[in-house]
């Protein structure tokens, strides 16, 4: 029984029992009439009145379990046919024979060619018996030498490395994964130790992570065929309970000890990566409450401002400056709180074909303005020419202009001593299936992305297969080490002296990288300047004249107001304010509350409400539940939302939103929109 059969054997099937076929070789049809009938209930018989016909038969099939020949045969001898059909089947050998031929018996036992012999006349149920204990053998051999060839399979086929070692240390059996992971053939680990291929001729060293005599892991550092460094975690077991390399014990059994050896740095990597994806949403969550607060603060100190403008027009030169300090002072805060909110909760992104080249074109005088003004030395910017045949870029252009000038800034504070600043373009073809930097084609100059880089300097999940665009921003400054290239992605993390930065330029670049399914490659060593590149997907269809342009001037025909009461709704009352009265000098008539169960009330009781510009965020009652329940009862009324703090994806389909802290022009520009639509 070979095969199928025995395997399931093997595994423990019990399931209908299999019959065993038998070959019985006699030149004598009687003889072989009479062992059927004595063997056929029990066996599947098979018979052969030839020892080379019988051969035969051997050779076409392999499932006999028995073979049962007499030694007299006319073509030849049983003692030799039976030798010969060894070296064909694993079956059982049963030699028929008279007193005569027991030397020739003795022989044939001696050399294994034959399992039993029966003298004839034989005694049926004796006869019996062997057969069914030879049937017996051979199943369990079969059985055996499955299981060894499963074990065998899985032993070279595991993910991980797997070796077995002497009491002495030495290698005795391991896998080729064992083998790669010392830098060796398995032929050569054999017969050696662990030791022998460790630079120092020292054990090798790790970070334990588990004690005891018996059981020991640790985390062990070594470098694949290309020098990049790979972290395995090793472990090292000694079977029988005894301590690993200990003499053989009292029953005179050697130990053995096993040692099984993980390549992790995938794991590693995914575990970095989770821990910087939690790590910015706990930080992103913080910054957006916070930002949610500075912004209404910051809208009630502009607009209050703005009114006071509006109040006293004609300053003295002195509090005019200091009206403008004021002025400047609480925009910059509004930009950091933006940051801050792009940061945490970042907006859609309008991805749209861009023409980069063009694009770097329309910037050059922003950032040269950028990186150069405000008193600073100039830095100066150089773009190079695009290669030809670019392909258009699927992003969104204004996130991508941030990107750049973020980008810009920082190359310009790693070159304290002066330098310059290159930007620059290619294309790259990702190919499937291990898509990511570092398995691209580059058609610039016919160089090739090697991806040499760590690959926790690579933002975002492997690139998908297909075109990129490629934006690189370098610089000839003071470089980066590993470590800090490591964390250059975290938020809040800068290498500048205080005031110099708040270390969020790059975590947004990441976050918006991933969002546009794109990524970031970074290239640095100390002293050798920095290279940053920004991998953005091709567009698939690169609409002509594709210019990243985003503005478009819409003209709004309406007049506001349209003589109907404006319902402003804020929780915050001094926001409330501000916003009334930038109404008011504009012409409304303005009803005020801080609640939505109240607006929802005023909705219903003043139909010559016909405007309501409302906060989204407010307790008890969201801005978004506010406006559905005044939608239900006034179909009529149009809503503007405010807010610092936006999350699109609780708001209506084509919902009208401008961002707190506001000006009059903001407001009434949305208000105009919302009028229009």
């Amino acid at each position: 029984m070979n095969g199928p059969d025995s395997l399931l054997h093997s595994f423990g099937y019990q399931g209908e029992a299999v019959r065993e076929r038998v070959l019985l070789v006699d030149d004598e049809p009687e003889i072989l009439v009479a062992l059927s009938d004595l063997l056929e209930e029990e066996f599947e018989i098979v018979r052969s009145t030839s020892a080379r016909e019988a051969l035969a038969l051997i050779a076409e099939r392999s499932d006999f379990a028995v073979i049962v020949s007499d030694q007299r045969m006319r073509d030849m001898t049983g003692d030799v046919f039976l030798a010969e059909a060894r070296m064909m089947s694993d079956a059982a050998a049963i030699l028929l024979t008279g007193y005569a031929d027991l030397e020739t018996v003795a022989s044939a036992l001696n050399r294994g060619s034959i399992t039993f012999y029966a003298a004839k006349p034989w005694e049926p149920d004796a006869l019996r018996a062997m057969v069914r204990e030879a049937a017996a053998a051979c199943r369990t051999r079969r059985m055996l030498a499955t299981e060894r060839e499963i074990l065998r399979s899985l032993f070279d086929n595991l993910p991980v490395g797997l070796a077995f070692k002497d009491e002495d240390g030495r290698f005795t059996r391991l896998n080729a994964l064992a083998a790669r992971a010392l830098g060796r053939s398995q032929k050569e680990c054999l017969g050696r130790r662990e030791e022998d291929f460790t630079p120092s001729g020292a054990p090798v060293l790790g970070d334990k992570t588990s004690s005891g005599d018996s059981d020991a892991s640790e985390l062990v550092a070594r470098r694949d065929a290309s020098g990049r460094p790979r972290w395995h975690r090793v472990t090292r077991v000694a079977l029988g309970g005894g301590r690993a390399g200990a003499p053989a014990g009292d029953d005179g059994v050697s130990e053995i000890s096993v040692l099984i050896d993980q390549d992790v740095t995938d794991l590693m990597e995914m575990e970095r990566r989770l821990r910087q994806a939690d790590k910015m949403q706990a930080i992103g969550t913080l910054a957006g409450g916070i930002a949610h607060d500075f912004n209404n603060l910051l809208t009630a100190i502009l607009g209050s401002l703005e009114l006071v403008s509006d109040l006293s027009p004609d300053l003295d030169a002195r509090a005019a400056r200091l009206f403008g300090n004021a002025m400047d002072a609480a925009r910059r805060g509004a930009t950091l709180t933006q940051k801050l909110l792009d940061f945490s909760r970042p907006r859609d992104l309008a991805r749209q074909s861009v023409d980069v080249p063009k694009l770097l074109e329309r910037m050059q005088g922003l950032l040269t303005q950028s990186v150069g003004g405000g008193g600073r030395r100039m830095t100066p910017v150089h773009v190079a020419p695009a290669p030809a045949g670019l392909p258009a870029a699927s992003t969104d252009p204004a996130l991508l202009e941030v990107a750049l000038v973020n980008l810009c800034l920082n190359a310009r504070d790693a070159q304290p001593n002066g330098g310059e600043i290159l930007i620059s373009t290619r294309e790259a073809v990702v190919r499937a299936p291990e898509a990511g930097i570092g398995h691209a084609s580059s058609n610039s100059a016919g160089s090739a992305v090697t991806g040499q880089e760590p690959p926790e300097t690579q933002s975002g999940q492997p690139l998908a297969p297909g075109r990129y665009v490629i934006v690189t921003v370098s610089d000839r400054g003071v470089g980066m080490s590993p470590e800090t290239q490591t964390r250059i992605f975290e938020p809040f993390f800068t290498t500048k002296a205080v005031g110099g930065g708040i270390g969020l330029g790059l975590s947004m670049i990441y976050g918006f990288m991933q969002r546009n399914q794109g990524g970031v490659r970074v290239n640095s060593a100390p002293g050798q300047g920095a290279a940053i590149e920004l991998w953005l997907p091709a567009a698939e269809i690169s609409s002509a004249g594709a210019n990243g342009d985003t503005a478009k001037d819409v003209s709004v025909g309406p007049t506001r107001g349209g003589g109907r009461s404006v319902l402003v709704v804020d929780d915050d009352e001094s926001v409330a304010s501000v916003t009334s009265s930038f109404l008011s000098k504009s012409g409304f008539d303005v009803i005020e509350c801080h609640s939505g169960a109240e607006a929802i009330d005023l909705a219903t009781q003043r139909p010559e409400i016909g405007l309501v510009v409302m906060d989204l965020l407010m307790p008890q009652m969201n801005g978004d539940e506010c406006a559905r329940r005044i939608s239900e009862i006034r179909r009529d009324l149009k809503i503007l939302f405010v807010t610092g703090f936006a999350d699109r994806a609780t708001l209506p389909t084509g919902a009208t939103v401008i961002a707190k802290p506001f000006t009059r022009d903001a407001l009434l520009s949305g208000i105009d929109t919302v009028l229009a639509g």
